[in-house]
């Protein structure tokens, strides 16, 4: 094990403020099943999950609740035991609608459904332990939701020979994968030995940016047992956004994906810590993906921490157990306050992909007007893709998405960070979350009018 640096600068970025103090030492708290849960099906990247229980019916933790629905999709578990109420429609944090199963949870019954444990895992094919990450129903847990079996399949032109572990963490306030690196080095370290087996990769780097010295120094000691591949701790600098799988490829390895390509087009796969251990508790534990850790964070809340709830649980019951909040939230975000989802209410619940829940307060908070550009170029110089975005903003905005798709709208990550400097207040990323799904359905449609979708 080594440690290293980052190769190269990371381009374009940006230096938030972070405000992680509030909860990077605060341990991770487990937190009781309330009363109720509400179970998204659409916790992942691709075909919602089909319920397959119905009103009435009673459920154990651990049972599958809903089969995967397709290729990328994932089957959802029971986060708790207890009674189905219903089975209906709501919207999702990110305010799509989507099926869903509400369980009023039996605190009275504790049994739990596991899968069978592989202490042996090494002796098992490589399909029997990919279907165990499929039958667990992990899916990314960084934020993409990409259901993870699917990730560990490239195609056998892509070989893969690194394995690029995301500890890096860089949305200002979020700490809970900080925490689990502290906490559950080990397991993740377990996660990352079987990966390396499935992936027959020999190069493993755990990126970390240098504001997580605990963290740092937690995966150097655990990564001392993991034995017959290059493993390394790569210390990242503390920019936004360093999270981002290819800006890792490229700060770790000096790679850079081609514009539309994939991390497996230049032979790596970037994976969540989170994702990695439960990848380990899966084929070791035979534990099906039910609770996550979530950071409950903002300097309004009466005492913020990184909780261990269970994967349904209202963004209510978590504030609540955290002691509530010192005054009126103005603004309540899903994930960071960079890339996550402003919430209209308390009644969303948490998913696989719900790393924390941030409440600001008026005072932080800025309500802004938007202005016509002008032309300073701070956005080209943010953007960490290399992109016109004020450009491509004007593009979407009368409409010619051919132009935007020729200015590689496609290559945006939504990071937030040119919007971030503009002093006009565009709203750049807007434009492009507007955009990019409408120019994907029209290469679909021309892709079938040819035969070839």
């Amino acid at each position: 094990m080594k440690v290293t640096r980052a190769l190269r600068k990371l381009r374009g970025s940006i230096h938030p403020q972070y405000f992680k103090g509030l909860t990077a030492d605060a341990p991770i708290t487990t937190m009781p099943a309330p009363a109720k849960l509400f179970v998204s099906m659409a916790q992942h990247l691709g075909a919602p999950a089909k319920p397959i229980v119905a009103k009435g019916d009673i459920v154990v933790q651990g049972q599958c609740i809903a089969e995967a629905a397709g290729f990328i999709s994932a089957p959802v578990h029971a986060p708790a035991s207890g009674k189905v109420l219903e089975v209906d429609t709501a919207p999702t944090p990110a305010g799509t609608m989507a099926p869903r199963i509400i369980i009023e949870t039996d605190p009275q019954n504790t049994e739990t459904q596991t899968l069978p444990p592989m202490p042996e895992w090494q002796k098992q094919p490589r399909e029997t332990l990919l279907a165990r990450i499929a039958e667990a129903g992990i899916a990314g847990m960084g934020g993409a939701g990409f259901p993870t079996r699917v990730k560990l399949s490239p195609p056998a032109d892509k070989p893969i020979d690194t394995l690029i572990i995301n500890g890096a963490e860089c949305e200002p306030y979020l700490t809970a994968d900080h925490r689990l690196m502290v906490e559950h080095s080990a397991g993740i370290v377990n996660g990352i030995r079987i990966i390396c087996h499935l992936l027959e990769v020999k190069h493993v780097h755990v990126a970390i940016e240098e504001n997580k010295p605990s963290a740092i120094e937690a995966m150097q000691q655990a990564l001392e047992q993991l034995d017959g591949v290059e493993a390394s701790v790569c210390i990242l600098p503390t920019e936004y956004p360093q999270g981002a799988e290819k800006q890792q490829i490229s700060m770790t390895t000096g790679r850079e994906v081609p514009s539309g390509g994939l991390p497996m087009d230049v032979g790596c796969v970037v994976e969540n810590v989170g994702t990695v251990l439960a990848v380990a508790n899966a084929i070791l534990e035979g534990l099906p993906l039910t609770h996550r850790v979530t950071t409950v964070t903002g300097h309004i809340v009466q005492t913020p921490q990184n909780v261990l709830a269970p994967i349904g649980t209202t963004y209510a019951d978590l504030v609540a157990f955290c002691g509530g909040l010192t005054n009126p939230a103005a603004k309540v975000i899903s994930g960071g306050p960079m890339m996550g989802m402003a919430q209209p209410s308390l009644e969303g619940s948490t998913t696989k992909t719900s790393s924390g829940l941030v409440f600001l307060e008026e005072r932080r908070v800025h309500v802004y007007r938007s202005l016509p550009c002008i032309g300073c170029g701070r956005c080209i110089e943010a953007c960490p893709m290399d992109l016109i975005p004020a450009a491509i903003s004007y593009t979407v905005e009368g409409g010619d998405y051919d132009k935007a798709e020729a200015l590689n709208i496609l290559d945006c990550i939504e990071c937030g960070c040119c919007a971030f400097v503009c002093p006009a207040s565009r709203p750049l990323v807007q434009h492009f979350k507007l955009a990019k799904p409408k120019i994907i359905v029209k290469r679909r449609q021309a892709a079938a009018a040819k035969g070839t979708a």
